[in-house]
């Protein structure tokens, strides 16, 4: 008995995804994916780690669904495709979470709580959400390794974290600075630059702006050591000296002024003109001196102000005068400036050191005259610029410090955001409002009670709002403070140039995005901070002595115990807190014992050299460099390897991992034998390897790897030396020794041997043998298969933050790009552009999406919608589109296929008709088919997957449901079952089957669903899972292009007639009397009437007639298309289209035939295209006509008498027809008819 085909009663995407999931889960698809695949190409997949402390949208289904397609696809092309799924569990998100959970904030941390506590809250609350993300992966059918992740609070992870930080310290590339970071008193951490760029962290805001007025002195009040002598008189050059109308300002504006109680120079461009103008105070109408440069004197004195050639006009003003009065004395330099001094604008505190040489003018060259006053308030202490100009200037001027209760320099800003005791009346008050808790900040903010104390006291030349663009921190969503902290940086600028150039050998898609975006953040990259003065992260493995000059960065667990002995040893520490850990067991019962978090660490002091107490540097490292370090320490690289890929080798760990687990206790007490009794050879040679004697590397002696003892190993380079003595000479050890070395090296570690009698002869040339040796050796060669990444995929947000940090660590570490290809996803917007929020009410519930739609449809919407690149409107009705369009169809074409099938027991036990053998439509839809798969396999490996969904959408709709099989019905409708039948069975199945691979990809549920459907039946393939299958290989012997050009033809021809019946409201089942076409050559002639019949029969038309000269009868119309030329020829427009509309038809038809064309505009010739025209043809009496491209149709619309009867029999029929599908027969039921006429 033949298997049926499944015969469904209606389309359940839900249903489906939900029986695909369970048949996936019951049968291990998933894993044999990749195992079927063992032996073959590996391509490498990283995932980026998402945060389970917060629950998944409908842009995760976006960026999942991209990161699927690809793995799949490569999978179906024959690739071994790993995925492991990662967590990232460190950071500012979990710990502000965990804060507002508590009710606490940073400063209750290590009083109110201890730091472990907060630790343990915080890894409790990190995976809080794993089990809703794992259910939204299966759901969506993502397929990615949730057994395994990696998770980047483990000890195994931080400890390869640590050891990447170890490489970067050893090239000099770690420092640590005291500078003006940004800062998030919010958070209480510092920020690096790439966290600051993140997409919506600058903000349009109006704040409150000041012009100060800074009160010049005469050169004989407080002079500064160093200072050379300056005055208004000498510096404009007044004779005689300026006097009798007020006092002098130097005005300079600022958008923050709360930095005004810091400020301690005033910066001037050395080239720049500056003007003194007299006038008068806006607010108190004193009479003043002012100082600004002479580009701004018009913005400055906009409004009220107005400019007068007599000084007299400015002696007659009075203070209720409507207009105030400005006068020009003279103008310098800012050379001439630089030294004068002025008085302290607003003297709550003087600088702690120096503060003689505070107050006075300096230069600077990022001065501009494009805003403000061409004079700039330098605040030191808050501004990266400040700091820098202050430093250069001789003498160097003093940031406003003071000194706090502990006598640590400090500014007049708290890590809070808020005024310390010496601001007065201020103090207490936060610089900004928004660091208030909701509902407690004050009507009036700092800015503003200090602008109104300038007015009052005469030091505001204006006060006015001002809208710009200013950063929040893009975790808090608070504006960010520039504040001075002691941070560790990467100096990213040494390498930024490599980065570049590693760069431009990535494949981004958008290409734009990595030229221009990524390109130019790496052309201007700053040094990375990396201190993050958190709780919850990973802690910056430095120890240093107190006076800072001793220091060690630790690499592995490993190092810590040694150095914990050697601090132990000498009294400074108690006890080794990790003495249970086992050097070289790599288990995770091992790793178990230990915690490398910040409350633990803390209490490890280190010795140094000279014998001082060493303590950590109380930093963690920046979360962005966990996330970036995840292709290594994923795998706890280099203490472990990534799983052997078998295409590189045997998977020898595997192998050997019983056999090690059981055996693992005896040989580690073979070692500590071996340990204690080294040979003569060996202690020489330890002699020289150990403590890092050799070029700083470390060796261990006697170390276990896998089931073997090796003599010495450095693993950091991967170098074992094995020491022989006269017993390895005999054959079936030195069989023994070959077989053992074969192991480690597939192990990827490199032996090299050497005799007892070389190392007591030459132990130089031993030496100079074993350092050869490391340096050939790159580092990274042994991570194998596992890197760089083939392929990575997240926002375009990323490529500040995730993209950014993987490049950077991979360009340091291993001189190396991180991933070859990269798609950058756009945002996931609402219908109407909008940002998605549930402030808002505009967010899409993800799971409530995939319970109604179901996975492949929301799938196959969002990437056939738009490239992944670009930003996507997300409207549920798409969703619903695609469901019944494409879904619909494709479930149509397979029930139609489904119920002729089993009517006709055909289940494709014949051979396959030989393609010459088959009709003229089979070989077309196979041609098609062919030329479907040889394009969606290029989009697929071009990382265009909105073209292939496209593409594959087109080829169901258009050429298989709407072409191929209500073309070919009767064919499948007749009774007798012979070799058109088949053909058209055999034909139909091979279309769909293929569809169910080239969609499989993007629809995973559905596209296994059709695929079993039809295999199951057949048995033409034994394949568990399309996903299991190979991608379609096109074959160039099914391509006929002429053909397919002949069909397209009657497509378009009859798509036009068609829109002229619908256009004049006749019927399809109306017959007409006849179409025109013109054609151009005799090829285009022969093809359009090769399938002349078929669109008679499509049109329902008696008569196609093709002409050759249709001058006379179609008349063709041009105009020109304004939307492409408007942008481009502007003014010009009227000319061109002037010109255009002088075009003959001999012209019109030429430009048709052509790509491009030109016209003559005043006597010069301008090129156009064929898209800068639109041609249409004229109605003629009793004929409509239309155009596409180059064919144009005429349609006979004059009814006869004998036409409208046949109309009327037809419609007759259709009645019938649908009254017989009412009425429930079944299509091979014979019904009888009977016709009653009342005539």
């Amino acid at each position: 008995m033949s298997v049926k085909f499944p015969e469904y009663k209606g389309l359940d995407l839900p249903k489906v995804a939900e029986e695909i999931l369970g048949y996936w889960q019951d049968n291990n698809i998933f894993e044999k994916s990749v195992t079927t695949r063992e032996g073959n190409m590996p391509f490498v997949f990283y995932e980026g780690p998402p945060s389970a402390n917060g629950l998944p949208g409908i842009h995760h289904v976006m960026a999942r669904a991209i990161k699927d397609i690809f793995c799949r696809y490569k999978t179906q092309k024959g690739f071994q495709v790993k995925r492991k799924a990662g967590w990232d569990t460190h950071g500012l998100p979990i710990e502000l979470g965990v804060e507002k959970e508590l009710g606490i904030t940073k400063e209750d941390i290590g009083v109110k709580i201890s730091v472990e506590e907060y630790n343990a809250a915080c890894k409790k609350a990190v995976m809080r959400y794993t089990d809703v993300w794992n259910d939204l992966t299966q759901k969506m059918g993502y397929w990615v390794n949730m057994d395994d992740p990696y998770i980047t609070y483990k000890p195994k992870y931080m400890e390869s974290v640590w050891w990447l930080l170890k490489q970067i310290y050893n090239k000099n590339l770690l420092y640590k600075g005291y500078t003006i970071q940004p800062y998030s008193p919010k958070a209480g951490t510092g920020l690096s630059s790439h966290e600051l760029n993140q997409p919506g962290t600058y903000q349009d805001v109006t704040d409150t702006t000041v012009v100060a007025q800074f009160k010049c002195l005469s050169p004989t009040l407080s002079k500064g050591k160093g200072v050379e002598e300056n005055s208004i008189t000498k510096a404009f050059k007044l004779s005689p000296p300026l006097e009798g109308f007020g006092e002098t300002f130097l005005l300079a504006w600022t958008t923050t002024p709360w930095t005004l109680p810091s400020n301690t120079a005033l910066t001037v461009g050395l080239k720049i003109d500056y003007v003194l103008v007299e006038t008068y105070n806006q607010y108190t109408f004193e009479p003043i001196n002012v100082i600004l440069a002479k580009n701004l004197v018009g913005k400055q004195f906009a409004g009220k102000f107005k400019q007068v050639e007599d000084k007299s006009e400015l002696l007659a003003y009075n203070s209720g005068d409507k207009t105030i009065p400005f006068y020009i004395i003279k103008e310098c330099k800012g050379k001439d400036l630089v030294g004068i001094k002025y008085e302290q604008l607003l003297p709550y505190a003087l600088p702690n050191d120096n503060p003689e040489n505070a107050f006075r003018v300096i230069s600077g060259d990022f001065v501009t005259t494009e805003d403000g006053t061409g004079i700039v308030h330098t605040a030191p202490t808050f501004g990266a610029d400040d700091a820098m100009v202050a430093k250069q200037a001789t003498p160097e001027v003093p940031p406003l410090l003071v000194k706090d209760e502990n006598d640590n320099l400090v500014p007049l800003v708290d890590l809070q955001g808020r005024f310390r005791p010496e601001m007065g009346e201020y103090a207490g008050k936060y610089v900004k409002n928004e660091y208030y808790e909701d509902g407690e900040a004050p009507k009036r903010s700092v800015d503003v009670e200090l602008a109104i104390k300038l007015k009052e006291e005469n030091k505001a030349f204006k006060v006015e709002k001002y809208k710009h663009s200013y950063p929040n921190c893009w975790r808090t969503d608070k504006p960010i403070l520039y504040y001075p902290l002691d941070s560790w940086f990467i100096k990213v600028t040494d390498v930024k140039d490599r980065m570049f150039a590693l760069n431009e050998t990535i494949n981004w898609k958008p290409k734009s995005t990595g030229e221009k975006r990524f390109g130019n953040w790496l052309k201007n990259a700053n040094d990375w901070n990396l201190s993050r003065s958190r709780f919850w992260g990973i802690p910056l493995p430095i120890w240093r002595t107190e006076d800072g000059k001793e220091e060690i960065c630790i690499g592995s667990v490993e190092e810590l115990k040694d150095e914990m002995q050697k601090a132990v040893s000498s009294g400074v520490l108690e006890a080794d807190i990790f003495e249970d850990f086992e050097v070289g067991n790599n288990s995770e019962e091992n790793y178990d014992k230990i915690d490398l978090h910040k409350s633990i660490v803390d209490e490890i002091v280190l010795v140094s050299p000279s014998g001082q107490p060493m303590h950590r540097e109380n930093d963690l490292i920046d979360v962005w460099f966990d996330s970036g370090s995840m292709p290594y320490a994923q795998w706890h690289y280099p203490f472990e390897l990534p799983p052997k890929s078998s295409e590189g080798g045997l998977d020898v760990s595997y192998l050997y991992d019983l056999s090690r687990k059981s055996s693992y206790h005896l040989i580690k007490q073979l070692k500590a034998d071996r340990k204690k009794n080294p040979t003569e050879a060996e202690k020489v040679l330890w002699e020289s390897l150990r403590a890092k004697k050799l070029d700083g590397y470390k060796f261990r002696r006697e170390h276990i790897i896998d089931k073997f003892i090796v003599d010495f190993v450095c693993l950091s380079q991967r170098l074992i030396i094995e020491v022989d003595g006269g017993y390895h000479n005999q054959p079936e050890v030195q069989e023994a020794d070959k077989l053992r070395t074969e192991i480690l090296e597939d192990l990827d570690y490199n032996v090299i041997r050497f005799t007892n009698e070389e190392i007591i002869v030459d132990i130089d040339s031993v030496l100079d043998r074993i350092l050869k040796a490391i340096k050939v050796l790159p580092l990274g060669k042994d991570l194998g298969w596992a890197f760089p990444a083939d392929f990575i995929a997240e926002g375009v947000d990323q490529t500040r933050g995730w993209f950014y940090t993987l490049h950077a660590i991979g360009t340091m570490v291993f001189d190396s790009v991180a991933y070859k290809n990269v798609v950058s996803n756009g945002l996931v917007l609402d219908k109407k552009g909008q940002k998605m929020s549930k402030r808002l009410g505009n967010a899409t519930d993800p799971f409530e999406t995939l319970k109604k739609y179901g996975a492949d449809a929301t799938r196959w919407y969002m990437i056939a919608n738009a490239n992944p690149w670009d930003n996507l409107k997300f409207d549920i009705e798409g969703i619903a589109e695609v469901r019944r369009k494409f879904f619909g169809t494709l479930y149509n074409t397979f029930s139609f296929f489904s119920l002729y099938t089993n009517l006709d027991k055909f289940n494709y036990s014949e051979a396959d008709i030989p393609l010459e053998d088959r009709p003229e439509i089979d070989r077309w839809i196979l041609s098609e088919l062919h030329t479907l798969i040889k394009k969606v396999d290029e989009f697929y490996a071009n990382y265009e997957p909105t073209k292939a969904a496209r593409a594959i959408s087109d080829f169901t709709q258009e050429y298989l449901s709407n072409w191929y099989v209500r073309l070919s019905r009767r064919r499948f409708w007749k009774g007798d079952y012979q070799q058109d039948k088949i053909s058209a069975y055999q034909t139909l199945y091979t279309c769909m089957l293929t569809i169910a691979k080239l969609g499989a990809p993007i629809a995973p549920f559905y596209m296994d669903r059709l695929y079993l459907d039809l295999t199951s039946a057949t048995k033409k393939e034994t394949f568990e899972s399309v996903h299991l299958a190979d991608f379609p290989k096109h074959d160039d012997l099914f391509i006929d292009k002429v053909l397919e050009r002949k069909m397209e033809n009657a497509q378009t021809i009859s798509s036009l007639v068609l829109s002229l019946r619908a256009k004049e409201k006749i019927k399809v089942r109306q017959p007409l009397q006849k179409i025109m076409i013109p054609v151009d050559d005799k090829v285009q002639k022969e093809e359009i009437l090769a399938v002349s019949d078929l669109i008679k029969h499509e049109v329902n038309v008696k008569e196609v007639e093709l002409l050759e000269d249709a001058s006379d009868i179609l008349v063709k119309q041009i105009k020109p298309n304004f939307k492409t030329l408007g942008p481009r020829f502007g003014k010009d427009m009227k000319l061109i289209a002037n010109a255009i509309s002088k075009f003959t038809s001999e012209d019109i038809n030429k430009i048709e035939q052509s790509v491009t064309f030109a016209v003559q505009i005043n006597g010069e010739s301008i090129t156009l295209e064929r898209d800068d025209v639109e041609i249409t043809s004229q109605d003629i009496e009793g004929w409509l006509v239309a155009n596409e491209g180059t064919l144009t149709v005429a349609l006979d619309v004059t009814l006869t008498e004998d036409l409208r009867k046949e109309g009327i029999a037809r419609e007759l029929v259709n009645r019938i027809q649908n009254l017989r599908k009412d009425s429930g027969f079944e299509v091979t039921d014979r019904i009888d008819v009977i016709l009653q006429s009342d005539d």
